[in-house]
């Protein structure tokens, strides 16, 4: 059997205290308690580290040698919990982060300047992956998700959502005409996803409801890769809003069909493994997001 923490402890207090009944007071345990504590230490490691007289202990040549260890691993327990509260105070250490491309570049990556700023000792590691991954296989912290979640085995914590809008650049609908319905987008190239299909899933109002199941022109996996295409003229699209504000404000995406569009809100969450203390990087990375994303 190792040797417990509470046998050190008794052991070092002992020593300091001078005898087992002063050690005991301090350590607000019974006389008989830490007695048991030095007894099973000494059998654990096979030697007498104590000699007591009626008068005093005395420690024995291998008891001082036991000693000096017990203080260094006491020691080195006291440092790490205190390195362990400074950490709380200021978060430190890597944080892999891993997002879909659209959302890295233009929610995350805005956002990391003022985030090292404030959070100096937090080394990041940013990746993509436009299909779900495995956490605990890529050695990710955390992962921002978009929609639905399905696995329950992950901790989600809710960030905000966007909005879907449905978009064309002003040289597309120059050189093909304004759709004025949703029927007239069966003549029109439309842009959609090629390996999510709930994506295609358009927030149009339609005879068969208020989600209209697009069959796209061209596809791509990415939704950045719609973007960039839409933006070159080669269809229309939908796509959230956190990625298309500065192409709206500039006037390089225009909505179209509005009076059409229902409100659908994609949720964003962030997903980590459920622990019973999260991590203080993994906070306030969240905390800092989520404030961005709400504001």
């Amino acid at each position: 059997m190792k040797t417990t923490l509470e046998e050190l402890i008794a052991f070092v207090t002992v020593v300091d205290a001078g005898s087992v009944t002063a050690a005991a007071a301090q350590l607000d345990q019974t006389v008989s308690g830490v007695s048991r504590a030095l007894r099973r230490l000494e059998e654990k490691l096979a030697t007498t580290l104590l000699r007591r007289t009626t008068r005093r202990l005395e420690l024995t040549e291998e008891g001082a040698v036991f000693l000096a260890h017990a203080r260094n691993i006491l020691a080195a327990i006291d440092n790490a919990e205190d390195q362990m509260a400074l950490r709380r105070q200021q978060p430190a250490g890597r944080l892999r982060v891993n997002a879909a491309s659209p959302f890295m570049l233009h929610v995350i990556v805005p956002l990391v300047g003022g985030f090292r700023q404030r959070y100096p000792q937090i080394e990041l590691e940013l990746n993509t992956n436009d299909q779900i991954i495995d956490l605990l296989e890529q050695r990710t912290d955390i992962a921002i998700r978009i929609g639905a979640l399905r696995d329950s085995s992950l901790h989600a914590r809710p960030l905000g959502s966007h909005g879907l809008r449905v978009l064309a650049s002003p040289a597309y609908l120059k050189a093909h005409g304004k759709p004025k319905d949703v029927a007239d987008l069966a003549s029109h190239s439309l842009l959609g996803f090629s390996q999510t299909e709930t994506l295609n899933h358009w927030p149009l109002r339609n005879v068969q409801g208020d989600a209209l199941l697009i069959t796209p022109s061209l596809t791509a996996s990415s939704g950045e890769t719609l973007r960039q295409l839409a933006l070159a003229g080669e269809g229309i699209v939908c796509l959230a809003d956190f990625m298309t504000a500065a192409d709206r404000q500039r006037g390089d995406l225009v909505p179209i069909l509005v009076r059409e569009t229902v409100e659908v809100r994609q949720a964003v969450n962030a997903v980590y493994y459920r622990n019973t203390q999260l991590a203080a990087r993994i906070a306030c990375f969240l905390d800092y997001v989520s404030e961005a994303m709400q504001g």
